[in-house]
C-alpha cells in the first residue's frame, strides 16, 4: 500500500488563471520545483494533480496545475494539503536525513553510559536547526538539537537514539 506524506498546503490562489499559492517547509523549495505531480487527499482517496509550472514569491510558491484553469477551479482546494508518495522523498534524503514519523516514538539513550533517558515525541525547527522533542523519564518535555554533536547515533533498526547528554539537556 502507497504511504503518502504531505509536503505543502494550498493556502489561496494567485491571480485569476487558477495558479495557487502552496506554503511549504524552508529546506523543501528545491524539493517541490523538482515534483511533477503531488495529490490531494479526499477521504482516503489520493487525486494525483500534475505541476505545469512552479516558481518560488514571496516565502511561497505559485504552482500551475493541469487541469485548473480559472480562479472557481482552485478556489474549493483552499486549505487541503499537497501530498507525495512516500517513496519519492526517500529517494532524495542523504544518509543522515530521516522522516518525522520514523524518529517519533524511538528511545533515548545516553551514549556514554546506556541508560535511558525517555523517548521521542516530536520534531520541530526553530529556524536554525531541527530540535527533537524529548518526553524525559521525569514527564518533562526538552528540545533537543538534532545536530551529529548531540545526536551521534540514530537507530531506526533497533527504535534508539543515542545521544551526548550534556550536562542541563534532559532533566
Amino acid at each position: 500500500m502507497t504511504k503518502y506524506v504531505s509536503v505543502g498546503k494550498i493556502v489561496n490562489f494567485h491571480g485569476i488563471k487558477g495558479e495557487a499559492k502552496v506554503g511549504y517547509s524552508k529546506s523543501q523549495l528545491d524539493f517541490l520545483l523538482s515534483l511533477d505531480v503531488v495529490y490531494l487527499k479526499d477521504k482516503d482517496n489520493y487525486t494525483p494533480l500534475n505541476i505545469v509550472s512552479a516558481k518560488p514569491h514571496k516565502n511561497l510558491l505559485i504552482v500551475k496545475f493541469e487541469g485548473i484553469d480559472s480562479i472557481n477551479d482552485i478556489i474549493p482546494h483552499k486549505g487541503e494539503l499537497l501530498f507525495v508518495d512516500e517513496e519519492v522523498i526517500r529517494e532524495t534524503l542523504e544518509e543522515d536525513e530521516f522522516l518525522i514519523d520514523e524518529l517519533v516514538g524511538l528511545e533515548v539513550f545516553d551514549i556514554a553510559d546506556g541508560k535511558k533517558l525517555g523517548f521521542v515525541v516530536g520534531v520541530s525547527n526553530n529556524g536554525a536547526t531541527d530540535l527533537i522533542s524529548v518526553k524525559t523519564n521525569s514527564k518533562n518535555i526538552c528540545l533537543v538539537p538534532f545536530v551529529n554533536a548531540i545526536v551521534p547515533v540514530v537507530d531506526l533498526e533497533n527504535r534508539k537514539i543515542l545521544i551526548n547528554n550534556l550536562e542541563g539537556l534532559l532533566e
